[in-house]
Protein backbone atom coordinates (compact mmCIF):
# COMPACT_ATOMS: atom_id res chain seq x y z
CA UNK A 1 0.00 0.00 0.00
CA UNK A 2 1.76 3.69 -0.92
CA UNK A 3 2.17 6.40 1.23
CA UNK A 4 -0.46 8.67 2.45
CA UNK A 5 2.08 11.56 2.92
CA UNK A 6 2.70 14.31 0.09
CA UNK A 7 5.00 13.78 -2.39
CA UNK A 8 7.69 16.31 -4.06
CA UNK A 9 6.57 17.37 -7.21
CA UNK A 10 8.70 20.21 -8.25
CA UNK A 11 12.39 20.72 -6.62
CA UNK A 12 14.56 23.24 -7.54
CA UNK A 13 17.15 21.61 -5.81
CA UNK A 14 19.17 23.01 -2.41
CA UNK A 15 15.98 23.35 -0.79
CA UNK A 16 14.74 26.35 -1.92
CA UNK A 17 11.88 25.20 -2.99
CA UNK A 18 9.64 22.56 -2.78
CA UNK A 19 5.91 21.81 -4.26
CA UNK A 20 4.17 19.12 -2.45
CA UNK A 21 1.38 16.92 -4.65
CA UNK A 22 -1.15 18.36 -1.67
CA UNK A 23 -0.21 22.00 -3.19
CA UNK A 24 1.87 22.74 0.04
CA UNK A 25 4.98 24.95 -0.62
CA UNK A 26 8.01 24.70 1.47
CA UNK A 27 11.19 27.11 1.23
CA UNK A 28 14.23 27.31 2.55
CA UNK A 29 15.43 30.01 5.12
CA UNK A 30 18.59 28.97 4.98
CA UNK A 31 19.91 30.04 1.55
CA UNK A 32 23.95 29.11 0.54
CA UNK A 33 24.66 32.61 -1.46
CA UNK A 34 27.36 32.56 -3.76
CA UNK A 35 28.28 36.05 -2.61
CA UNK A 36 27.77 37.83 0.36
CA UNK A 37 25.91 40.84 1.19
CA UNK A 38 28.55 44.08 0.38
CA UNK A 39 28.77 46.42 3.56
CA UNK A 40 27.72 49.49 3.10
CA UNK A 41 30.38 52.36 4.28
CA UNK A 42 27.89 54.96 4.54
CA UNK A 43 28.34 56.42 0.80
CA UNK A 44 24.75 54.86 -0.20
CA UNK A 45 21.98 55.76 2.29
CA UNK A 46 19.49 52.54 2.98
CA UNK A 47 15.29 52.71 3.59
CA UNK A 48 12.51 50.32 3.36
CA UNK A 49 9.08 51.15 3.13
CA UNK A 50 5.84 48.97 2.57
CA UNK A 51 4.36 49.90 -0.47
CA UNK A 52 1.02 47.64 -0.37
CA UNK A 53 -0.46 47.01 2.55
CA UNK A 54 -3.32 44.19 1.55
CA UNK A 55 -0.39 41.94 0.79
CA UNK A 56 1.93 43.12 3.22
CA UNK A 57 5.10 43.46 0.14
CA UNK A 58 7.83 46.27 1.01
CA UNK A 59 10.59 47.94 -1.52
CA UNK A 60 14.01 49.56 -0.71
CA UNK A 61 15.45 52.45 -1.70
CA UNK A 62 18.76 53.59 -2.12
CA UNK A 63 20.51 56.87 -3.13
CA UNK A 64 23.66 59.02 -2.05
CA UNK A 65 23.80 61.29 0.44
CA UNK A 66 22.63 64.73 -1.63
CA UNK A 67 26.26 66.70 -3.05
CA UNK A 68 24.62 70.16 -4.92
CA UNK A 69 27.02 69.63 -7.97
CA UNK A 70 24.28 70.61 -10.17
CA UNK A 71 20.97 71.73 -10.68
CA UNK A 72 19.46 68.87 -11.93
CA UNK A 73 17.95 66.80 -9.70
CA UNK A 74 18.40 62.58 -9.85
CA UNK A 75 16.74 60.55 -11.91
CA UNK A 76 14.74 57.51 -10.73
CA UNK A 77 15.47 53.64 -10.98
CA UNK A 78 12.99 51.30 -10.76
CA UNK A 79 14.61 47.95 -9.91
CA UNK A 80 12.67 44.76 -10.30
CA UNK A 81 14.59 41.26 -9.44
CA UNK A 82 14.98 38.56 -10.68
CA UNK A 83 14.41 34.46 -9.81
CA UNK A 84 12.11 32.83 -11.98
CA UNK A 85 8.78 34.55 -10.17
CA UNK A 86 9.19 32.08 -7.85
CA UNK A 87 12.07 32.98 -5.45
CA UNK A 88 13.99 36.30 -4.46
CA UNK A 89 13.58 39.63 -2.41
CA UNK A 90 15.00 42.74 -2.11
CA UNK A 91 17.40 41.90 0.71
CA UNK A 92 19.34 39.25 -1.42
CA UNK A 93 23.27 39.62 -2.39
CA UNK A 94 21.66 39.32 -5.95
CA UNK A 95 19.63 42.13 -5.72
CA UNK A 96 20.79 44.39 -3.23
CA UNK A 97 24.47 44.61 -4.27
CA UNK A 98 23.74 45.71 -7.51
CA UNK A 99 21.14 48.83 -6.56
CA UNK A 100 24.17 49.14 -4.24
CA UNK A 101 25.62 50.09 -7.39
CA UNK A 102 23.58 51.34 -8.99
CA UNK A 103 22.46 54.09 -6.80
CA UNK A 104 25.90 55.06 -6.82
CA UNK A 105 27.32 54.18 -10.41
CA UNK A 106 24.09 56.33 -12.12
CA UNK A 107 23.26 58.84 -8.98
CA UNK A 108 20.20 58.30 -8.74
CA UNK A 109 17.36 57.24 -6.64
CA UNK A 110 17.09 53.47 -6.68
CA UNK A 111 13.62 51.90 -5.81
CA UNK A 112 13.89 47.93 -5.61
CA UNK A 113 10.35 46.52 -4.99
CA UNK A 114 9.23 42.86 -3.70
CA UNK A 115 6.69 41.41 -5.09
CA UNK A 116 4.42 37.88 -4.69
CA UNK A 117 5.94 34.91 -5.33
CA UNK A 118 4.86 31.93 -6.91
CA UNK A 119 3.51 29.12 -6.86
CA UNK A 120 1.35 30.77 -3.73
CA UNK A 121 0.77 33.34 -6.14
CA UNK A 122 0.79 32.70 -9.40
CA UNK A 123 1.40 35.09 -12.84
CA UNK A 124 -0.11 37.87 -13.28
CA UNK A 125 0.39 38.57 -9.38
CA UNK A 126 3.81 39.57 -9.82
CA UNK A 127 3.03 42.33 -12.95
CA UNK A 128 0.14 43.66 -10.90
CA UNK A 129 2.53 44.38 -8.06
CA UNK A 130 5.11 46.29 -10.13
CA UNK A 131 1.81 48.51 -11.34
CA UNK A 132 1.20 48.97 -7.31
CA UNK A 133 4.89 49.88 -6.44
CA UNK A 134 4.29 52.32 -9.78
CA UNK A 135 1.10 53.70 -8.72
CA UNK A 136 3.04 54.32 -4.99
CA UNK A 137 5.77 56.36 -6.45
CA UNK A 138 2.54 58.24 -7.49
CA UNK A 139 1.40 58.97 -4.51
CA UNK A 140 5.14 59.94 -3.24
CA UNK A 141 4.94 62.54 -5.83
CA UNK A 142 1.34 64.22 -5.25
CA UNK A 143 2.52 64.07 -1.22
CA UNK A 144 2.33 67.58 0.35
CA UNK A 145 5.30 66.65 2.24
CA UNK A 146 7.11 65.75 -1.43
CA UNK A 147 9.35 69.22 -1.21
CA UNK A 148 10.42 68.63 2.27
CA UNK A 149 11.35 64.48 2.20
CA UNK A 150 15.00 63.90 2.65
CA UNK A 151 14.40 61.09 -0.12
CA UNK A 152 12.33 63.03 -2.79
CA UNK A 153 13.16 66.55 -2.99
CA UNK A 154 15.69 66.16 -4.93
CA UNK A 155 14.63 63.66 -7.18
CA UNK A 156 12.45 63.96 -10.81
CA UNK A 157 9.53 61.70 -10.60
CA UNK A 158 9.36 62.52 -14.78
CA UNK A 159 12.57 61.29 -15.86
CA UNK A 160 11.79 57.54 -13.90
CA UNK A 161 13.59 54.22 -15.63
CA UNK A 162 12.35 50.36 -15.12
CA UNK A 163 15.15 47.94 -15.02
CA UNK A 164 14.23 45.09 -14.90
CA UNK A 165 16.57 41.64 -14.21
CA UNK A 166 15.37 38.35 -15.61
CA UNK A 167 12.12 37.33 -14.58
CA UNK A 168 12.18 41.43 -13.39
CA UNK A 169 12.55 42.26 -17.23
CA UNK A 170 9.64 39.96 -18.13
CA UNK A 171 7.76 42.09 -15.38
CA UNK A 172 9.02 45.52 -17.30
CA UNK A 173 8.16 44.12 -20.53
CA UNK A 174 4.29 43.83 -19.18
CA UNK A 175 4.50 46.76 -17.35
CA UNK A 176 5.98 48.83 -19.92
CA UNK A 177 3.02 47.59 -22.73
CA UNK A 178 0.66 48.27 -19.95
CA UNK A 179 1.88 52.16 -19.43
CA UNK A 180 1.90 52.00 -23.31
CA UNK A 181 4.11 55.15 -24.95
CA UNK A 182 3.98 58.89 -22.64
CA UNK A 183 5.58 56.95 -19.67
CA UNK A 184 2.31 55.91 -18.57
CA UNK A 185 1.89 59.47 -18.44
CA UNK A 186 -1.54 59.57 -18.36
CA UNK A 187 -2.30 57.12 -15.41
CA UNK A 188 0.79 58.27 -13.07
CA UNK A 189 1.07 61.91 -13.23
CA UNK A 190 3.36 63.24 -12.53
CA UNK A 191 5.56 60.12 -12.63
CA UNK A 192 6.77 59.04 -16.10
CA UNK A 193 8.62 56.26 -17.46
CA UNK A 194 11.38 57.23 -19.87
CA UNK A 195 12.39 54.04 -20.86
CA UNK A 196 13.19 50.27 -19.87
CA UNK A 197 16.20 48.24 -19.32
CA UNK A 198 15.09 44.64 -19.75
CA UNK A 199 18.72 42.54 -18.68
CA UNK A 200 18.14 38.98 -19.62
CA UNK A 201 14.36 39.15 -19.69
CA UNK A 202 13.17 35.81 -18.88
CA UNK A 203 10.65 35.19 -21.32
CA UNK A 204 9.66 31.31 -22.63
CA UNK A 205 8.15 29.35 -25.33
CA UNK A 206 7.24 26.15 -26.55
CA UNK A 207 9.33 25.38 -29.13
CA UNK A 208 13.43 25.84 -27.33
CA UNK A 209 15.78 28.27 -29.14
CA UNK A 210 18.91 27.40 -30.15
CA UNK A 211 20.31 28.98 -27.33
CA UNK A 212 17.95 26.98 -24.85
CA UNK A 213 19.29 23.48 -26.29
CA UNK A 214 22.86 24.45 -25.86
CA UNK A 215 25.35 23.77 -23.04
CA UNK A 216 24.20 24.61 -19.60
CA UNK A 217 25.10 27.67 -17.29
CA UNK A 218 27.19 27.24 -14.36
CA UNK A 219 24.13 28.52 -12.37
CA UNK A 220 21.29 27.70 -14.27
CA UNK A 221 19.76 24.61 -16.24
CA UNK A 222 16.85 24.04 -18.70
CA UNK A 223 15.26 22.09 -16.16
CA UNK A 224 15.24 25.12 -13.97
CA UNK A 225 13.76 27.28 -16.54
CA UNK A 226 11.41 24.44 -17.03
CA UNK A 227 10.29 24.39 -13.57
CA UNK A 228 10.01 28.33 -12.93
CA UNK A 229 7.19 28.47 -15.85
CA UNK A 230 5.54 25.30 -14.00
CA UNK A 231 5.48 27.08 -10.77
CA UNK A 232 4.51 30.46 -12.07
CA UNK A 233 2.36 30.18 -14.84
CA UNK A 234 -1.60 29.89 -14.74
CA UNK A 235 -1.81 25.95 -13.76
CA UNK A 236 -2.88 24.22 -17.56
CA UNK A 237 -1.13 26.48 -19.61
CA UNK A 238 1.92 26.42 -21.75
CA UNK A 239 5.07 28.21 -22.27
CA UNK A 240 3.41 29.65 -24.87
CA UNK A 241 1.07 31.49 -22.83
CA UNK A 242 1.26 35.83 -23.41
CA UNK A 243 3.00 36.11 -19.60
CA UNK A 244 5.73 33.88 -20.97
CA UNK A 245 6.00 34.18 -24.73
CA UNK A 246 5.64 37.71 -25.82
CA UNK A 247 5.10 36.33 -29.59
CA UNK A 248 3.30 33.12 -28.88
CA UNK A 249 0.60 31.99 -31.57
CA UNK A 250 -2.00 33.43 -28.70
CA UNK A 251 -0.45 36.77 -27.47
CA UNK A 252 -1.95 39.95 -28.35
CA UNK A 253 -0.48 41.86 -31.44
CA UNK A 254 2.41 44.41 -30.20
CA UNK A 255 2.20 46.01 -33.55
CA UNK A 256 -0.17 49.17 -32.49
CA UNK A 257 1.59 49.36 -29.19
CA UNK A 258 3.21 52.28 -28.62
CA UNK A 259 6.17 51.58 -26.31
CA UNK A 260 8.59 53.81 -24.27
CA UNK A 261 12.57 53.25 -25.45
CA UNK A 262 13.65 50.12 -24.14
CA UNK A 263 17.49 48.15 -23.47
CA UNK A 264 17.47 44.73 -23.52
CA UNK A 265 21.14 43.05 -22.59
CA UNK A 266 21.98 39.76 -22.52
CA UNK A 267 25.07 37.84 -21.85
CA UNK A 268 26.29 35.49 -24.98
CA UNK A 269 26.33 32.45 -23.09
CA UNK A 270 23.01 32.82 -21.49
CA UNK A 271 20.71 30.04 -22.56
CA UNK A 272 17.56 33.22 -22.78
CA UNK A 273 19.95 34.58 -24.81
CA UNK A 274 17.98 34.02 -28.26
CA UNK A 275 14.67 34.57 -26.79
CA UNK A 276 16.03 38.10 -25.77
CA UNK A 277 17.81 38.87 -29.13
CA UNK A 278 14.45 37.51 -31.33
CA UNK A 279 12.15 39.77 -28.69
CA UNK A 280 14.39 42.82 -29.70
CA UNK A 281 14.82 41.77 -33.37
CA UNK A 282 10.68 41.63 -33.66
CA UNK A 283 10.24 45.08 -31.32
CA UNK A 284 12.58 46.85 -33.72
CA UNK A 285 11.11 45.15 -37.08
CA UNK A 286 7.87 46.47 -35.69
CA UNK A 287 9.53 50.51 -35.60
CA UNK A 288 10.29 50.24 -31.75
CA UNK A 289 12.71 52.13 -30.22
CA UNK A 290 14.69 49.52 -29.16
CA UNK A 291 18.49 48.79 -28.58
CA UNK A 292 20.07 45.24 -28.32
CA UNK A 293 23.91 44.76 -26.65
CA UNK A 294 25.06 41.37 -26.14
CA UNK A 295 28.23 40.32 -23.73
CA UNK A 296 30.52 38.46 -24.85
CA UNK A 297 31.28 35.80 -23.04
CA UNK A 298 28.66 36.26 -19.92
CA UNK A 299 25.96 33.90 -18.32
CA UNK A 300 23.36 35.14 -16.63
CA UNK A 301 23.83 36.96 -13.60
CA UNK A 302 26.54 38.70 -15.03
CA UNK A 303 26.05 41.83 -13.30
CA UNK A 304 23.80 41.07 -10.48
CA UNK A 305 26.58 38.89 -9.26
CA UNK A 306 29.45 41.18 -10.07
CA UNK A 307 28.28 44.53 -10.48
CA UNK A 308 31.69 46.23 -9.90
CA UNK A 309 33.63 43.96 -12.48
CA UNK A 310 34.69 45.04 -15.32
CA UNK A 311 31.51 44.13 -17.15
CA UNK A 312 29.50 45.27 -14.24
CA UNK A 313 30.86 48.67 -14.79
CA UNK A 314 30.94 48.91 -18.38
CA UNK A 315 26.70 47.69 -18.12
CA UNK A 316 26.42 50.39 -15.63
CA UNK A 317 27.91 52.96 -18.67
CA UNK A 318 25.59 51.59 -21.39
CA UNK A 319 23.02 51.92 -18.99
CA UNK A 320 23.76 55.46 -17.80
CA UNK A 321 24.72 56.41 -21.73
CA UNK A 322 20.65 54.56 -22.35
CA UNK A 323 19.32 57.33 -19.63
CA UNK A 324 21.16 60.15 -20.90
CA UNK A 325 19.59 60.01 -24.02
CA UNK A 326 16.00 59.45 -22.94
CA UNK A 327 16.05 62.46 -20.29
CA UNK A 328 14.58 65.03 -22.44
Amino acid sequence: MGSLDPQVIEDLGKGVIQLLSDGTVLRSNNIDFDYPLDKNDGSVLIKDCQYDEKHQLHLRMYKTPSIITSSRKLPIVVFIHGGGFCVGSRAWPSSHNCCMRLATGLNALVVALDYRLAPEHRLPAAMEDAFSAMKWLQDQALSEKVVDDEWFHDVEFDRVFVLGDSSGGNIAHHLAVRLGGGGGFEELAPVRVRGYVLLAPFFGGVARTKSEAGPSEEHLTLAILDSFWRLSLPIGVTRDHPYANPFGPKSPSLEAVSLDPMLVVAGEKELLKDRAKDYARKLKDMGKNIHYVEFEGKEHGFFNNKPSSKAGNEFLQIVGNFMSENSA
